[in-house]
């Protein structure tokens, strides 16, 4: 039995915990906002090449322990689901994108309520709320 969350979160999934998905679980997890493709690239450095990258991504979206996001500018980026500790809530929330920098950030989950704002057809699951405005570093 493991000690470690993440090890635990794949395995519960249904995947092996390799070093490529534990490390693009780490780097979602220390992370304060969605991430793309190249930002995860970055992050978890040349350990982990483009293409396995991107097979991760895809295959723990898949799992559910990933939520793939378009803010509209036709990039994905990908965050945590169903992630509960004391500093992360990866429940449904609202994103904010700036936009001069391009920076998405996730917003704290206040209380939303969609009654008679959706087609009662649409769950509450399929909304997603993101917020466009220019940040605080942009602002000066």
């Amino acid at each position: 039995m493991t000690d470690d969350p993440i090890k635990a979160s794949l395995r519960d999934a249904g995947l092996r915990a390799t070093k490529p998905r534990l490390a693009v679980l780490r780097a979602l997890h220390k992370g304060h906002g969605p991430l793309s493709h190249a930002d995860l690239t970055a992050e978890v450095g040349e350990d982990i090449d483009r293409a396995t990258l991107y097979r991760n991504l895809s295959d723990l979206a898949d799992a559910g322990l990933l939520r793939r996001l378009d803010v509209g500018d036709h990039t994905w980026r990908f965050e945590l689901t169903g992630c509960h500790d004391d500093d992360h809530d990866h429940g449904p929330h609202a994103h904010f994108t700036c936009t001069e920098c391009g920076d998405v950030t996730c917003l704290p989950a206040p209380e939303l309520s969609f009654h008679g704002a959706v087609p009662g057809s649409v769950g509450q699951g399929a909304v997603e709320v993101h917020l466009r405005g220019v940040c605080d570093d942009c602002v000066d």
